[in-house]
């Protein structure tokens, strides 16, 4: 076979070129510490790196939303703790104002200490995060979570019932605030019975008080009827001699409830104490009723009690009433401030769980992609040493044969 002398120097070249091209991809590897330069190095392992990096980024994600999480929540639970120490201290001021020697000065000293512990839960209510947002106001966190309306005297929700949920893995999201209207608002009010009204007969006067709350309490959850408001009526009959029946809407309780009627003798019934003067009452009736439940927060209910206070003409009984309302709101609202506190706690405990788990996933990851596609660095250099040599050797070759021609025999 005829070799041209293009034909030698065109196989030397390629051969050169070929053993360069195989020690520059070797030193890439090693630059790159990866052995994967292009997806058809290794086709199946290139696909695994992919689908591993995306993981990978999800990961962060969910770590990154777990630590934003994190930090709301321990800026809500400070402020719910310190709500929960205010809270403490408004009720020992208002188990206090129930000491009958107080004077009117000295209620008034309560009022006003009282109006300091509402501006601070006025103003934690209105907590902002860094970002500017009212952490109480749901969707709405750009408005003010309570505002007052100077024309009705209440303190009002402006945001709405909204949690803003974050992803922390595929199928965990938690919420990262509570809204005020769950935490604030929707806390029942003191069960109470309607004022007595002497319906008939010859009383002087008839009172009903609650003097067992928690009695009161348990009857009203199990007996307020929230369709038929006829059912929630009590009659107190007094029948000659001198007897009493108390009846639910006209008809007999079961089993019925009845006693001796003695004037300003007290009738106890499931927490309420009725009591009824003027010996002339019998025969008669006196009515009263289950009030309907209602919904309100702290801020008012402890505006209603500072007016109280500061109200030198108030008779005892509004007065003892104005205080009961105060202290039994003040536990409720302490009831769902521990109820949320608990519910935060709960959520942190996930998210430390969670973040855990995500970590030794991203290790695991971060190893199994390793081994698919990091270098060895020992096979690398190897390699390069290895076509180095190649490389000088080709050179040598590809110079002596190039030099081969008829003159070099005509010398």
């Amino acid at each position: 076979m005829r070799l041209s002398f293009n034909m030698k120097f065109n196989a030397g070249l390629d051969g050169i070129l070929n053993t360069q091209q195989k020690m520059n991809r070797a030193q890439d590897q090693l630059t790159k510490q990866t052995r994967l330069l292009t997806p058809a190095d290794d086709p199946a392992a290139s696909a695994k790196v992919l689908g591993l990096d995306q993981n990978l980024e999800q990961v962060a994600q969910f770590q990154n939303n777990s630590v934003l999480l994190k930090n709301n929540l321990a800026l809500e639970e400070t402020v719910l703790t310190n709500m929960r120490t205010t809270l403490d201290k408004a009720r020992v001021l208002g188990i206090a104002s129930g000491n009958g020697t107080y004077t009117s000065a000295e209620r008034e000293a309560v009022a006003q200490e009282l109006k300091n512990i509402q501006i601070e839960l006025f103003d934690l209510m209105n907590t902002q995060n860094a970002e500017g947002g009212y952490i109480f106001s749901g969707f709405q966190d750009k408005k003010q979570t309570y505002s007052y309306n100077n024309a009705t005297g209440i303190y009002e929700f402006q945001g709405d019932d909204g949690q803003k949920a974050l992803q922390i893995s595929p199928t965990i999201a938690l919420a990262g605030n509570d809204s005020g209207k769950f935490v604030f608002e929707n806390v029942d009010a003191r069960f109470k019975a309607s004022p007595a009204a002497i319906a008939a007969g010859g009383a002087t006067a008839a009172s009903v008080i609650v003097t067992d709350q928690s009695q009161f309490d348990a009857y009203f959850k199990k007996n307020y009827d929230r369709l038929t408001p006829a059912n929630n009526d009590y009659n107190v009959v007094l029948t000659a001699p001198s007897s009493y029946e108390i009846q639910k809407n006209g008809a007999a309780l079961v089993p019925p409830v009845t006693g001796a009627y003695t004037p300003d003798a007290p009738i106890v019934f499931n927490g309420l104490t009725i009591t009824i003067s003027g010996a002339a009452a019998v025969p008669g009736q006196v009515d009263f009723s289950l009030q309907a439940p209602e919904k309100k927060n702290i801020l008012t209910t402890i505006g209603e009690f500072i007016t109280a206070l500061s109200d030198p003409t108030i008779s005892n009984l509004n007065f003892n009433e104005a205080m009961s309302d105060n202290l039994v709101q003040i536990t409720s609202a302490a009831t769902s401030v521990d109820r949320y506190l608990s519910s935060i706690g709960g959520r942190i405990n996930v998210l430390d769980s969670v973040y855990g788990t995500n970590e030794d996933l991203t290790i695991n990851n971060k190893s199994y992609r390793a081994d698919l596609s990091e270098v060895d660095y020992a096979a690398a250099l190897t390699e390069i040493t290895k076509q180095e040599t190649a490389l000088q050797a080709i050179s040598n070759t590809f110079v002596k044969v190039s030099g081969i021609s008829l003159f070099d025999y005509i010398r």
